[in-house]
């Protein structure tokens, strides 16, 4: 038996952050987008390392049906943006920023489905030419959108607060609603929205909560929230999930048609020829 490409799951790209383990450096993505994309999108989830400029991203993107932009604790170094700098205590990751805001920009020109969370979110609005409030908590009038500390993970990613869908946006469409509940968990957050990009939902305060690319070749939206904790209850972070799976699917469909073993076996006699 033999199938296509086409048939399989599509294989989607999520990007990872570099983080201390015992004075070395790994690259990590947490279990939560994993099991999103995988249960929530049907996807094949591939890590992509944040190797920055000593990788070409030609080698890998025309593989992928779909990117995640995963979210991070770190904070996007402010000179991609002309920002003032950064507080102090601010926690960079300058090869997670080498190697995501140039892949957001040749994902979407190369028509590969984009879904960028928290910090993610972040960095489409970076790439694209926006730029970034470093510390919301601090601006008169808005909340403090931080993740609360002391708490377990299940607790920390819980609800917090509303966001108003914009009644003629994509996930307004996607979804049917004009407003929702979020667990919506960050300190930085948009500015300057980049050209191209369109505000799908914002908080109560007027931080902007969702995003996509205007005029796009294929699904490209940005959401501040974590979706990933909720992608099997939560509506809206179900769609998403979901609509990204089929723009995903929807291109992995669109590929040459490719035979591969079923059987999963090495064979140095077919290798060899």
């Amino acid at each position: 038996m033999t199938m296509t490409v086409a048939e399989t799951r599509p294989l989607i790209g999520l990007t990872a952050s570099v983080n201390m383990r015992h004075n070395l450096p790994s690259h990590a993505v947490s279990d939560q987008y994993i099991k999103a994309v995988v249960e929530g999108s049907g996807g094949v989830p591939l890590i992509v390392a944040a190797l920055g400029e000593t990788i070409a991203t030609a080698d890998f993107l025309g593989r992928l049906d779909g990117l995640l932009v995963t979210g991070g604790r770190s904070d996007i170094e402010p000179h991609h943006y002309d920002g003032p700098p950064a507080p102090a205590g601010a926690f960079h990751d300058p090869r997670r920023d080498a190697t995501t805001l140039p892949l957001i920009r040749e994902a979407i020109g190369a028509a590969v489905p984009v879904f960028a969370v928290c910090r993610g979110l972040q960095e489409m609005n970076v790439a694209l030419g926006g730029s970034l409030h470093q510390q919301i908590h601090r601006l008169e009038g808005k909340m403090d959108h931080r993740s609360p500390r002391g708490m377990e993970s299940e607790e920390r990613y819980a609800l917090a607060h509303d966001i108003s869908l914009l009644p003629d946006g994509e996930i307004a469409r996607l979804t049917g609603l004009t407003s929702a509940t979020v667990n919506s968990l960050h300190g930085q957050g948009i500015d300057r929205l980049a050209d191209g990009l369109i505000v799908e939902a914002t908080a109560t305060d007027g931080v902007i909560e969702a995003v996509r690319v205007e005029n796009a070749p294929a699904f490209a939206i940005g959401v501040q929230w974590h979706p990933e904790w909720l992608y099997a209850e939560e509506p809206v972070s179900k769609t998403l999930f979901g609509a990204f799976g089929d723009a995903a699917r929807a291109r992995a469909a669109s590929r040459p048609s490719l035979p591969l073993s079923s059987g999963g076996e090495f064979r140095p006699d077919i290798a060899a020829q």
